[in-house]
Order: structure tokens, then sequence, then C-alpha cells
């Protein structure tokens, strides 16, 4: 163990005592010093840190989990599976999660609302309540959006069914809101601003319980100041189907997004690229100002996007999945593949966008992209593609899930969360190879099951978001250096034997 990886342990544990004081039930009489003390005779610091990640040759940061983040949420609102996580201008960090995700036992505490077909009574989210009341007291979802500092403390939270009144006064459906059927995808941009989208699918949602969305499909993307205040809606919900190369305009003059995933601002030029997403097979481009159209394109920056996404263009084993082109040696499919879950913007222009069906990040220049184009062969250079890179491409199941970047000034490390293996790799963004990774498969803290989205703060920690049932958010300490330098394993995400 380095002194380097002591050093920030030493930070993480000083958390871990102080916010465990925080977390006592009344009346308790258990002192500050004797938390610590317990921790510190548990040996928790240097459990915390003896599993450093798998090295490569070059330089990259170093990760130690945060157990103490967030701090305990008020009200017994516990988090669903989170659909999106970012970091703003001020250092907070936003969790955008699904409340409707949330189990009957860890919703216990939601009385009955409604009836169902056999007029038993049932809570908000359709579990039955026998006794007329609460099943138990543990717990409520909470709103949908949440703000945390970077000690974990709620400064914040609005939005969604679990906002009681929200959706009948702040986001209503009269006014243009619509708010998601399945929350997917937050951002916050310069100007302090919030964007949410979501990719509900209309088979999930009928109205089956009272907090049901009726709409149908997610075609949507919402704008807020930051107090949940509304200002606009891009799209309208309840498309019935994919249409890549829509042009004509609907709502603000923009082309309907079918399930869109995840959005980024130019802070340069105010344009907002979203991965749109798990419908369609493009990356639609609009005036973050005003929501209008500005362009869009596809795989290696094509417009007309090339072929359209249906049910053989899911993820798996099917005729159109990737393993068949993998197997046949085809590694450069002409077209994105279902989801499209990220589109992240570097400082030097770089726009890297998450091909999660495909395995690959592809990464173009922003300002290159979104008019007619045709690039049939994939070449760098045309239509503003840059380059691309296969996360993982053995692995079933979509790797390339989002990306982010380290807060050093070149933004020299990207970090991709790969939701097939529950690992995040340290890649060097300038020669695109792995230098490093941390994670892995489980379900104890430092662990993902399915890590979903990521986000960095000013100091390089790292905030990941998970789904599938693990309903959770860990914050990972950065330790040594701030970016990446040298050249590691070009095969990003190849197996390791344990």
């Amino acid at each position: 163990m380095t002194s380097k990886i002591v050093k920030y342990a030493v930070l993480a544990g000083m958390l871990v005592g102080a916010l465990s004081v925080t977390r006592l039930a009344p009346g308790a009489q258990q002192s500050a010093t004797s938390a610590t003390d317990a921790l510190q005779k548990a040996k928790v610091l240097e459990r915390l840190a003896e599993t450093p990640p798998p090295e490569h040759k070059g330089t990259s940061p170093g990760f130690v989990l945060d157990p103490a983040w967030p701090q305990q949420l008020p009200h017994h609102w516990v988090i669903g599976d989170v659909g999106g996580i970012a970091v703003d201008k001020h250092d907070h960090i936003w969790v955008y999660h699904r409340p409707r995700s949330v189990s009957n036992t860890d919703a216990g505490a939601q009385g009955p609302v409604a009836t169902n077909a056999k007029g038993e009574p049932i809570s908000a989210l359709g579990f039955p309540r026998p006794f007329g009341g609460p099943s138990n007291d543990c717990c409520m979802p909470a709103p949908s959006v949440l703000v945390f500092d970077k000690a974990g403390k709620l400064l914040q939270s609005w939005g969604g069914p679990g906002d009681q009144g929200f959706l009948e006064k702040k986001c209503r459906d009269a006014d243009g809101c619509v708010w998601p059927a399945r929350e997917h995808g937050i951002y916050i941009d310069q100007n302090d601003f919030v964007y949410v989208a979501g990719n509900g699918q209309a088979r999930n949602f009928h109205g089956q319980y009272p907090w049901a969305p009726n709409f149908g499909n997610d075609s949507q993307i919402l704008k807020f100041k930051m107090d949940g205040t509304f200002v606009y809606q891009i799209g309208t919900a309840g498309a019935k189907g994919p249409n890549s190369n829509d042009t004509n305009g609907g709502v603000n003059g923009t082309p309907e997004p079918y399930w869109p995933a995840d959005m980024v601002v130019d802070p340069k030029t105010n344009l907002m690229y979203i991965a749109d997403g798990y419908g369609n097979r493009r990356v639609l481009i609009v005036d973050a100002a005003t929501g209008k159209y500005v362009g869009h394109f596809g795989a290696y920056g094509q417009n007309p996007v090339v072929g359209e996404n249906g049910e053989d263009a899911e993820v798996g084993e099917g005729a159109g999945s990737w393993p068949k082109d993998f197997k046949a040696g085809n590694m450069k499919p002409k077209f994105f593949r279902s989801p499209l879950h990220c589109a992240k913007l570097a400082n030097d222009g770089l726009l890297y966008v998450c091909d999660r069906g495909n395995n690959r990040v592809q990464i173009f220049k922003a300002a290159e992209v979104g008019k007619p184009c045709s690039n049939p062969d994939g070449e760098v250079g045309k239509c503003g593609f840059v380059g691309e890179i296969h996360v993982a491409p053995q692995t079933s199941g979509g790797t390339s899930g989002t990306v982010n970047f380290s807060s050093d000034a070149k933004q020299s490390c990207m970090y991709v969360a790969d939701l097939g293996n529950d690992v995040i790799y340290v890649i060097n963004r300038q020669n695109l190879t792995e230098l490093s990774r941390f994670g892995g498969g489980g379900r104890q803290a430092g662990e993902f099951h399915w890590p979903h989205m990521v986000a960095t703060d000013s100091e390089g920690n790292v905030y990941v978001g998970e789904v599938d049932g693990a309903g959770r958010t860990q914050k990972f300490l950065r330790y040594g250096p701030t970016g990446c330098s040298g050249t590691g394993n070009p095969d990003v995400g190849q197996y390791i034997d344990n």
C-alpha cells in the first residue's frame, strides 16, 4: 500500500467517521470519538484501499470508495434505478432516478390511494395494501431529481410522481410539460438550465397503477430552471415509432425524438446534442435556447441516417444483434444500434457518442456534424468523424454505456462504464488505450451491478449511478495523478484472468 493510497483512504475514513455520527438515532449517546475509533479498530481505511485497480503501462488516477456518500435521505426516502447523474458548474451532483422502479418492500410506507380492478386498496405504485394503511415503516420513493453537495448533503429535490403536487402544479400537460414515463438522462448547462429525458415504452405504461403515465412512448425532452420551474418541452409524448431522418418539425420546430437517452450542451455555441437513442438511430442537434432543430447525424457522421431501429436492432442474440456482427468479423456496422446511450462533449470540441448496442464509442468534431453528408465506409476525416473505440467487443449485452472525463485541463482521461462487465475503464483520451479500471461485478460497496451513468466533479472524484434493481449511487475519491499519460492496452475491456 503506497503512502498516497493511505493518504486518500484516510480522508475517506475521516468522512465516514464524521457522517456516521450524524446518522445516530435520536437520543443515542455514542460520541464522535467512539464512532471514529470503531472504524479505525476495524481497519476500515486499510480495507478500503487494499485492492487497487489492475495496472497497465502509463499513469492514471486511482480511486477509493467513499462509503458515506450520499448522506442519509430525509422522510424515509429511497432511490430507485438511477437514470441519470450529472455534476453542474457549482460542483453539485444531480441524481435523476426512477421512483416507479422501487419495490413493494422499499415503498411500504406508502398508504392506499386507489383500488385495483378487484376493488382492493393499492398504493401509488400498485402494490396491495390489505390492512388499509402502509405495509411497513420503510420507505418512500424520493422525488425524481435529487441534488447533493460533494459531502453528500441533500440540497434540494423536485420532480416526478414522488414530488407531491409537482405534476399537478409545476409540470402540467396543459402547459406542454409531460413528465417522462421512465427517467433517463440529465444535464445542467452553463446557464444553470436543467434538461431531463425518458425512455419509457408504451407497452409498459398504460395506467396499471395510480403513478403510471398513460400517454405511451417517451418522445420528449424537458427543460427546467434549477428549482424545477418548467421552461419548454422538445417533442410530443407518445410517438408511434422511430423516424431517424424526420426533419419536418414538431414542437418548437424540432423533429420528434423517440426514447431519448442523454444530452449535452456546448457552452460555446449553446447547441444541444441529444442521444436519440433507444428508438431512433441518431444524434439530434437543437438550439438549447429555443429547442429548435439544427441538424442530426448517424454512425460515422452520416446524414441521412442509415437504416431504422426495429425489433431486430436490440442488443442480444437476435438476427440483427451485435454478437452476430462480431462473429462475422463486421466491426464497423453502418448504423447506431439501440440503445444510442450517451452524448458527451469534451472541452476540445470532440463529441463522444456511446453506441452501446454496438459495444463502441464513436468520436466526432462537434462543429462538423449534423449537415447532409455521406460516409458509407466510415472514413476518418469525413462528416466530422474522428475515430472509434471498441469496448469489450467480445461481450454480449452492450458495454459502452456512458462516458465522462477527468478534471485536468486537457481532460486526458476518459471513463467508460461497461454495463455488461460491471466495471469502469480509465482510458488515455489521446491514444485510446486502457490504463486501468475499477469496480467489478457484485452487490458490495465499491462493486457494481449495471453501472449506468458516470459523472465527475472539479476534483476528479467519480460518481456512478446503477440500475437493474441496484438503485444506488456511489462516489469514488480520486487519489494520485489528475490525468492520464502513457500507453496502455489497446484492447479496451480485454478479459483478465483472476
